[in-house]
């Protein structure tokens, strides 16, 4: 396909990508705004454009005027405050979108063009947003509303290309060093793919692992959930505003059963702990998706951890099947070694770049802080995952045996 053809088409998901969110979040608060008396329709845009840019990773500055403080009882040092924890099911919408239209562009052989096309249109829609969402009382950083949305798209974007540029050839770069790779000693030059293959099995269990703790946490704490929720008192539409919030943070929600499994934990406030061993909350927002937090914990609880050890044991079992698919009864330790240090690396790196992103502020004081810390789930999340892994790939194996 031409290069131009490809560069349009990837311009066109671009504006898709971006319109799309604008939707999702613009058409109940269209229909809110409609049946509300009050409501200004001026205000309505930079409202849209707000909950957009944080679901891009954009900060949002929030600064209450006097007279609502006064009436609310609120401290006046608590009138400013940074909104920075993002609803990720937003977040992982872009991220989806703009990797499936970088593998279409590298399909059609012209991955750089479509990249560069899309990252352009997105950032240019960025600009839009930012510069006619002026409010009173809601600002961002202006590079921060570019930069953050752009890079949630480009970065996508150019590793859906690059994973297809590995796989079937770019007739540059990465041709040239894949074949540096295929140069090495069959030992090591399958290392790559198996490790990719590792590293995927080892995300993907883990998100299925988180998702399956949230749920588990519907099961057991949702009575707590629903009375939050009607503790609230909105009308009908203001439930489905916050049921529909509520699902752009289910996603937040899995990243932080991620860190609660392995035992890293999160915290909900400055000051506050929850881990499987200890709970040390204080006062938590009457929120309805924090009542699926748990209240207590004991050290027997920690056995959770087993649950990165046995994925990263998975990942081993399927890689060692795929080493004696290569090498036969030849499996060299080294290679073995190497191959669970990646494996253990790349999903430790997947778990500190979620947990990065789950983590940030919704108010002043306490609220500044919550989610997990990137740094202590990733060390976690790796020495589990390479114990899991190091026992399927390093043990010794009879030779008869198939794994």
């Amino acid at each position: 396909m031409h290069r131009l053809t490809v560069a349009l088409l990837a311009a066109f998901d671009a504006i898709v990508a971006a319109a799309v969110g604008l939707v999702v979040v613009g058409a109940p608060l269209a229909l809110f705004w409609a049946t509300a008396a009050d409501a200004s329709w001026a205000g309505l845009w930079p409202l849209i454009a707000k909950i957009w840019q944080l679901g891009g990773l954009v900060p949002v500055t929030v600064t209450l005027p006097e007279s609502l403080l006064t009436a609310l009882g609120v401290a006046p040092d608590a009138g400013g405050f940074i909104i920075s924890l993002a609803p990720l099911a937003l977040t992982a919408f872009v991220a989806i979108f703009a990797a499936r239209s970088g593998v279409r562009a590298m399909r059609a052989g012209a991955g750089l063009a479509g990249v560069l096309s899309g990252a352009v249109v997105y950032t240019a829609v960025a600009v839009i947003v930012q510069l006619t969402s002026a409010a009173p009382l809601a600002h961002t950083i202006t590079w921060q509303a570019i930069l953050h949305p752009a890079l949630l798209y480009t970065a996508p974007a150019a590793l859906g290309a690059l994973v297809i540029a590995w796989r079937d050839g770019d007739r540059g770069l990465v041709d040239w060093v894949h074949d540096l790779v295929d140069e090495a000693p069959v030992q090591w030059s399958e290392l790559p793919a198996l490790a990719a293959r590792g590293i995927a099995i080892g995300c993907a269990s883990l998100v299925g692992a988180g998702a399956l703790a949230v749920l588990a946490s519907v099961v057991l704490r949702g009575g707590e959930m629903i009375s939050l929720f009607q503790s609230a008192r909105v009308d009908v539409w203001g439930a489905v505003l916050v049921s529909l919030a509520s699902l752009a943070y289910l996603p937040t929600l899995i990243a932080w059963a991620i860190a609660w499994l392995s035992g890293a934990g999160i915290t909900v406030g400055v000051g506050s702990t929850l881990t499987p061993a200890a709970v040390h909350l204080g006062v938590v927002p009457a929120l309805p998706p924090l009542g699926l937090l748990p209240t207590g914990a004991t050290p027997i609880m920690l056995v959770v951890v087993i649950v990165p050890v046995a994925i990263g044991a998975l990942a081993g079992w399927v890689l060692r099947s795929g080493f004696v698919a290569v090498l036969g009864d030849d499996e060299p330790f080294l290679p073995r070694v190497a191959l669970s240090v990646s494996v253990a690396a790349g999903v430790a790196a997947f778990a500190a770049i979620a947990s990065a992103l789950a983590r940030g502020g919704i108010g002043p004081g306490r609220l500044v802080e919550l989610g997990p810390h990137p740094g202590f789930v990733a060390l976690a999340v790796g020495v589990e995952v390479l114990v899991g892994a190091a026992i399927l790939l390093l043990s010794p194996r009879r030779r008869r045996d198939e794994f």
